[in-house]
């Protein structure tokens, strides 16, 4: 068996075969990013054996046409993260930086870490959609938030005396008085400005609304199981479901705690027996992960009681979150597991037994 590791960039891809067992170069190729140059790597490495596996360095964008081609075509891929190169380059024999030099790096990164144990690409599915939506809908919420503050500075200038409370501008009451109001006084700069900035903020706010409302009926469509838990909202339950892009990929839920920082670090030594936190992993789901345990805590009875019994052991509160977070990562991992396949509906049973 060989395996193809393939360093990505925007315009070209570079292709090192090497061994699967002496991790020596076989072969190197680069190709054109394209339909085109994608056919030819996938004749060229046909050429050179029948078992294989392509090892992609992980670069979202950038990977994502090359890795849906050969997927589509029944190659087996998987992502090689990029941190995981750092010690190939260090100890490669080849001094210096280059593309060969990163696609070899590549492959041997990914034969130290074995290739079953590394994430398997597969086609994007809906979730991929709610990724996308739920990340489109937080930057828009960036930059109303940022013309909100504008906005907010201009009307100050302007009405000095005028008080405005909280979250006024996403009122359309309030909305309206202002629009009237600048549109009565003196048509200065700042105050044409101010028009074209409120104008704006209620186009963002539409958009915004409307996202949510997309995003819920998707997550509702793709797992209602999660929003009937306490704490898990449509917009926490779709970036969970969309950051996870799977819980099938996880053989285990301490895997999804690992992969989300969530399960501590053991640096325990002799009889010293200590771990501390993981400050690595995915941190969209960590983040969503403690909004839901944040939320449980203040308004969930047994959230509570479980947060007054790890108290009650001694633990800190913050320490009380974090076994709370590691619980909420288990139970995230078998409510987001597919359902068992139906033997009413297979094919294969025999209905008269």
């Amino acid at each position: 068996m060989i395996v193809l590791g393939a360093d990505m960039h925007k315009s070209s891809h570079t292709i090192a075969a090497v061994g699967a067992t002496s991790g020596e170069l076989v072969g190197d190729e680069t190709i054109a990013v394209g339909d085109r140059g994608f056919v030819a790597a996938l004749d060229w490495a046909r050429g050179l054996e029948d078992e294989r596996v392509w090892a992609l360095e992980d670069c979202r964008h950038v990977s994502g046409a090359f890795e849906r081609f050969l997927v589509v075509h029944g190659e087996r891929v998987v992502r090689v993260a990029t941190r995981l190169m750092a010690g190939e380059r260090r100890g490669g024999r080849d001094r210096g930086k280059s593309d060969l030099i990163d696609a070899l790096a590549v492959a041997r990164a990914a034969l130290r870490e074995g290739v079953d144990r590394l994430p398997v690409a597969e086609l994007a599915g809906v979730e991929l959609d709610i990724r996308l939506l739920v990340d489109h809908r937080e930057r828009l919420v960036r930059m109303r938030t940022a013309l909100y503050n504008d906005l907010l500075w201009h009307l100050h200038d302007l009405w000095p005396e005028q008080t405005f409370p909280g979250c006024a501008l996403l009122s359309k009451k309030w909305t309206t008085r202002i629009a009237r109001r600048l549109g009565r006084a003196e048509q200065t700069a700042r105050v044409r400005i101010a028009r074209d900035e409120l104008c704006h903020l209620r186009e963002l706010s539409m958009t915004v609304d409307a996202l949510e409302a997309e995003i819920a009926d998707l997550v509702a469509e793709v797992a209602p199981q999660l929003l009937a838990e306490p704490g898990f909202g449509p917009l926490t339950a779709g970036k969970l479901i969309g950051e996870i892009a799977g819980a099938q990929r996880f053989s285990s839920d301490a895997k999804l705690a690992r992969a989300g920082g969530i399960a501590p670090i053991p640096v325990s030594s002799g009889k010293t027996n200590r771990h501390r936190l993981d400050r690595g992993g995915n941190r969209q789901i960590n983040t969503a992960i403690h909004r839901v345990a944040i939320t449980r805590a203040r308004c969930h009875p047994e959230t509570k009681a479980y947060i007054e019994r790890k108290r009650a052991e001694g633990k800190t509160n913050r320490d009380a979150i974090r076994c709370l977070k590691r619980h909420l990562a288990r139970r995230t991992w078998h409510l987001l597991q597919p359902p068992p396949p139906n033997p009413i509906n297979s094919p294969n049973t025999n209905l008269l037994t």
